[in-house]
């Protein structure tokens, strides 16, 4: 099924109206897929990265469902519940839901913890149609009697993957278990590890299955590249690479939330206008780092991979891999946060020798090789600490082909000298 604009896909006029003044005029392929069997009432299975409009996909039909059925309002008692990993997932997700939803009369509320509950238990008590909420808080408010879920008819978990590694599947468990049973359920996620797959078997009834995961991992329109550099040098590389211009909006990952802090540190006595995300932060900061990346007034987010799960923020030109992460399935999360709306965009690697099996991995997983970007720099010189086995080619054009010990095994390809990315000149 394919469509060109949201008119065929059975919305209402006020969602259409609403859609146009967002400039949101043509479709993804999950939410042509998706909103006329929503609408329907189906359940869904959905396999889908963050980035290909599975928001829209899901809270449109909600609010037209919502709007169509006229629920009557009670306090503690509403009728979609939307389950998210982060708060800062929850609250864009609540964002789409106010705009969307503008021309109905329906309240919606977003539910996270790092912040007094006061709000969240007034906007419960007045009452609310629809709620969006991190598991963690609102099983405490559950606990306090301030939300039931026995008026949920419609219930759905978002990136629920990501609520598995952050260890809140228990949670979600339990918050499943409390809504009424005949509902319509939808669940979401990026991989369908075995727990999420058995947990999708359980509480879905006949879905109809949608996956808009690419067949090639790692999207092409993302230039991707790797610079070998030793642990400590990896600081005069950022700061030499983030000297290009063309570097307008870049997010920088690193794996700990002591990393970020410290890469953020070394950024600002360099100068560079930079902000830190990631879970030790207060939520009010949390929100403030984020709101100056997205307006523009930080050029640089220093995030973890948890912190900056679900971020949507436009024009990302790079994200910089500080830190490979272990796990390569968060590879591709982290590089799909450039190349949004069918723009390209770069992602630059950092490899130190601890970190080669993790690139190793990466490439396992993507089925591509990671280009090696050009040993020329910005600067005038050479990458500090370049591993000289995968830096340049030899005479004969090829790669060398031994790598760890092994023989007759190209790592990267068999031919041709190494792509040349946009950091490198």
């Amino acid at each position: 099924m394919t469509s060109d604009s949201f008119d065929g896909l059975g919305l209402s006029e006020p969602l259409r109206r609403a859609l146009r003044s967002e400039n949101y005029l043509k479709p993804t392929p999950i939410q042509v897929q998706a909103i006329p069997r929503l609408i329907e009432g189906s359940d869904l299975l959905g396999i889908a990265q963050t980035g290909t409009g599975k928001t829209a996909a899901f809270a449109l039909p909600i609010l037209q469902r919502l709007a169509t059925q006229r629920l009557q309002r009670s306090p503690r008692r509403p009728h979609a519940l939307i389950l998210a990993p982060t708060r800062e997932l929850a609250g864009q997700i609540g964002e789409r839901f106010r705009a969307y939803g503008r021309g109905l009369d329906l309240r919606s509320a977003v539910i996270f913890g790092g912040v007094g509950q006061g709000q969240q238990v007034r906007a419960l008590t007045q009452g609310v149609d629809i709620l969006i909420a991190t598991p963690g808080r609102l099983l405490d408010l559950y606990a306090q009697r301030h939300v039931s879920f026995d008026a949920v008819s419609i219930l759905v978990l978002d990136e629920a993957d990501r609520m598995l590694d952050m260890g809140f599947i228990r949670d979600v468990r339990k918050i499943v278990a409390a809504c009424r049973k005949e509902r319509q359920t939808l669940l979401f996620s990026a991989t369908m590890p075995p727990d999420i797959a058995k947990l999708a078997q359980e509480i879905l009834r006949n879905p109809v299955r949608i996956d808009v995961s690419p067949a090639i991992v790692s999207g092409e329109r993302i230039d991707q590249s790797v610079y070998f550099v030793q642990a400590q040098a990896k600081r005069d590389l950022l700061t030499a690479l983030l000297a290009d211009p063309g570097m307008d909006r870049v997010l920088v990952f690193t794996r700990t939330k002591h990393g970020a802090d410290r890469v953020c540190k070394f950024l600002r006595q360099a100068d560079l206008s930079a902000e830190a995300l990631h879970g030790n932060k207060a939520q009010n900061a949390r929100v403030r780092s984020l709101e100056a990346f997205r307006s523009g007034r930080a050029r640089i987010l220093v995030a973890t991979d948890i912190a900056a799960r679900g971020i949507d923020v436009p024009l990302i030109s790079h994200v910089i891999n500080y830190e490979l992460p272990n796990e390569p399935e968060s590879y591709v999360h982290r590089i799909g946060r450039t190349a949004r709306a069918g723009a390209g965009g770069s992602a630059i690697s950092f490899c130190d020798p601890s970190e080669r099996p993790f690139l190793l991995a990466i490439e396992g997983l993507t089925k591509r090789p990671v280009a090696v970007a050009d040993h020329r720099f910005a600067q005038g010189g050479p990458v500090p600490g370049r591993h000289p086995d995968r830096s340049a080619a030899t005479p004969s054009g090829k790669r060398p082909r031994r790598f760890g010990g092994r023989r007759n095994k190209p790592v990267f390809g068999s031919k041709g000298a190494p792509a040349r990315s946009r950091a490198a000149i």
